[in-house]
């Protein structure tokens, strides 16, 4: 019932919390300040990280399905991972507490030394970069799909008729939807757009999934596709194991928590706990019925984004293509914000040391350029770089950093200082030492496996 007296926040009022949370992590470290505006309360910080973790890794998680050998592997691999998950979140509202820092990397800085934490920027900077990466490589997908079926609908023709030119390459559209697009909109230094349309990526995350368990029932009528529950082209252990990089993609809010905890109005850990506890399990439900469903649906000819699994021409994917596509470009120049200002504050810095006056021209010309290089640095990687399972992967293994690693070194480096029992000491410690070893072991293997599939060894 003590949901019912929290204040009810407007989606606008959301949206405007969501965009103030997301420029506050390039924020330098500095003391606990109150935000400005209304505080979060459950359903604000609820909504938030949901709105955080929801999104482009929904469309991997099929091929995870199938890549782990099956529902139930894929599961208990879920389930396993959900501890450290909601683990994490924990840890890092307790670091926040006792730091008294807003952000994930002044946290981190904080708890467990400036070395480390500028570990955890550059770690932060690479891995907005590749969920750039990956977004691009989505919208390429998607744009391939609707060329085909918007050139299906003027001439009459299938797809697999339309002429080869280098206009009628969706590379060719998405170098423009770039450039005459996402260029104009992520230069400014705020991106106010996002305050309009927050809740998109929570609406296309829930369509789609909705979508696909329509389309298996439809489907399955005729038994399109149908494989049986277990069967999977590969089921061996490293296959499993092999999966946790997308569901730690998927299941990531990590790095915007610190941010959404330090704004709600019941700062208690129990408080936070159970708020990572509903996220976390919401999260769960969302990406299992969408992995289960989409499995079921194609089995082992499933694609690794599975909007490509449809026909261009289904009505309901075709929204689906759209809801993401809008998704994807709005979000995008709030990715590349956060990136681009870890970088660009240092070179202001960097500038002023040199007794330079940092003028509006000299900012303007650095934020432009640094934005010319990031979307042009992504875009040729998405270009040749084409397989989004490929992308997730090396997501995924930096993932284990904010998920696994830095929580687990601000658990041990905090238990060296805090007033605790010698026990809690002890099992905290340890605690915090599996962590570290997990998030160490799917670094290195994800890391490895990446590497393997861009040289083509697998």
């Amino acid at each position: 019932m003590w949901l019912l007296s929290v204040p009810r926040l407007s989606m606008e009022e959301l949206a405007r919390e969501s965009i103030s949370l997301l420029a506050s992590a390039s924020a330098s470290a500095k003391p606990r300040v109150d935000l400005a505006g209304s505080r979060l309360g459950s359903l604000g910080a609820i909504f938030i990280m949901l709105k955080s973790a929801l999104g482009a890794g929904l469309l991997n998680f099929p091929w995870a399905f199938e890549r782990a050998g099956g529902v139930h592997s894929a599961i208990t691999v879920e389930l396993g991972s959900l501890v450290f998950l909601i683990s994490g979140l924990i840890i890092l509202g307790y670091s926040s507490s006792i730091s008294r820092q807003c952000t994930y990397q002044a946290v981190v800085k904080e708890v467990c030394g400036p070395a480390i934490g500028q570990l955890c920027e550059i770690c932060f900077v690479f891995n907005l970069f590749m969920i750039s990466v990956a977004f691009l490589v989505i919208m390429d997908d998607q744009l391939e799909k609707l060329c085909g079926s918007l050139y299906e609908l003027v001439t009459g023709l299938p797809d697999s008729e339309m002429p080869h030119h280098f206009y009628t390459d969706q590379r060719f559209a998405l170098v423009l939807l770039c450039a005459f697009l996402v260029l104009p909109i992520s230069t400014p230094k705020e991106i106010s757009i996002q305050k309009y349309i927050s809740v998109l990526g929570t609406l296309a995350a829930t369509y789609l999934t909705v979508a696909i368990i329509i389309k298996y029932h439809m489907m399955h009528s005729v038994q399109v596709h149908l494989n049986p529950l277990y069967s999977s082209g590969i089921s061996s252990w490293a296959s499993t194991f092999s999966v946790i990089p997308t569901i730690c993609f998927g299941f990531q809010c990590h790095e915007a928590s610190i941010a959404i905890y330090s704004s709600m109005e019941n700062q208690r850990l129990s408080h936070w706990a159970f708020i990572s506890v509903v996220t976390m399990i919401i999260c769960l439900i969302i990406y299992s019925l969408t992995g289960v469903y989409g499995y079921l649906t194609f089995g082992k000819d499933v694609k690794a984004d599975i909007l490509m699994s449809y026909m261009g021409g289904d009505i309901l994917m075709l929204i689906a293509r759209l809801l993401f596509g809008v998704s994807i470009i709005t979000i995008y120049p709030i990715i590349l914000l956060l990136g681009r200002s870890v970088i660009q504050d240092p070179l202001l810095s960097w500038w002023r040391r040199r007794g330079r006056v940092v003028t509006v021209e000299f900012e303007s010309r650095s934020r432009y350029m640094l934005t010319f290089l990031w979307i042009t640095a992504t875009l040729l990687l998405a270009v040749f770089v084409p397989d989004i399972s490929k992308v997730i992967s090396v997501i995924g293994g930096i993932s284990a950093f904010f998920i696994f690693i830095f929580p687990g070194l601000c658990l041990m480096f905090a238990m060296q200082s805090e007033p605790v029992s010698c026990k809690t000491r002890i099992v905290l410690t340890v605690w915090g030492v599996i962590t570290l070893l997990c998030g160490a072991f799917i670094f290195g293997q994800s890391t490895t496996i990446a590497v393997m599939q861009l040289l083509g060894k697998i």
